[in-house]
């Protein structure tokens, strides 16, 4: 193990947290916020997963390891709670969308999600699909009335309802857009990290970058990436599916979650974010 870091560990981290800030100011949270809170996962992180074997993790070597004092190890040891719970929308919206997208009976011919009937007295229906997935809990007219705020679906003759997005991505649900934020890039960031500290077996993680590119060459892989990225994550999703229905049936002393995700960025070559981070 390391003592110190290195200066390329100290530069990738710098990249990160520019990152990070900009989120951060995006949403108005300020340094002394920020601090405490990355002060509080500091200690999580410490005492969840650099523990000894067989050995009690005291606040003294929690100090040890973070560096921060001590009575303030103990005082967010004592407040520590799980922030990290999906929202009751989230969990419902993604479950829903997963069955659309990928179950035969809401499929077309050509595997793409059915334009849904508000109700039908036989057959598959909006409505159906919601008592599918909610059963009683939840009325269909209540996610009808949330996803057209958010811009998932939209009504087609005002009998039918045609989904927008083939996942999960309200153009304006807020608390949906950050969450999925945190969940995607912290699972990203710890397969990235796995790999760089050469645990076995590696995850999958690749990347394609090319510099010197026309707006009009990035106009058209952008196009590319979302026709064959979609195509990809939706093949992902049918055989998810069909492997979670059967492993519902099968006895399993521990059960493991997936998350696979492809992304885009692109900006002009001099923008401000490169300086400061050479060298």
């Amino acid at each position: 193990m390391k003592l110190a870091p290195t200066k390329a560990v100290i530069i990738a981290i710098r990249k990160i947290l520019r990152g990070l800030v900009r989120f951060a100011l995006n949403f108005r949270m300020a340094y002394p916020q920020m601090a405490e809170l990355l002060k509080s996962v500091y200690v999580e992180v410490a005492e969840d997963e650099f523990s000894l074997p067989k050995k009690v993790q005291t606040d003294s070597r929690l100090s040890l390891l973070t560096g921060i004092y001590r009575k303030d190890i103990k005082r967010i040891r004592e407040q520590r709670k799980d922030d990290d719970e999906m929202p009751f929308s989230v969990n419902v919206g993604g479950k829903l969308v997963s069955r659309w997208t990928s179950v035969k009976e809401y499929q077309d011919e050509q595997g793409n999600p059915r334009q849904l009937p508000l109700k039908s007295t036989s057959g598959v229906s909006f409505a159906k699909l919601v008592k599918d997935i909610c059963k009683q809990d939840i009325r269909p007219n209540v996610i009808l009335d949330e996803w057209l705020d958010l811009g998932v679906i939209s009504l087609v003759n005002k009998d039918f309802v045609k989904l927008n997005q083939q996942a999960f991505i309200p153009s304006k649900g807020n608390d949906e857009k950050v969450f999925f934020l945190g969940h995607n890039l912290s699972d990203h960031l710890s397969a990235a990290t796995h790999n760089v500290i050469g645990e076995q077996p590696p995850f999958f993680e690749r990347c394609v970058y090319y510099d010197g590119l026309s707006e009009e060459s990035v106009a058209e892989l952008k196009a590319l990436i979302e026709e064959k990225g979609m195509e990809t994550l939706l093949a992902v999703n049918d055989v998810a599916m069909k492997l979670k229905t059967q492993d519902i049936a099968r006895p399993s002393p521990e059960k493991h979650r997936l998350d696979i995700g492809l992304y885009m960025f692109h900006e002009g070559e001099q923008k401000k974010s490169d300086q400061g981070i050479k060298g």
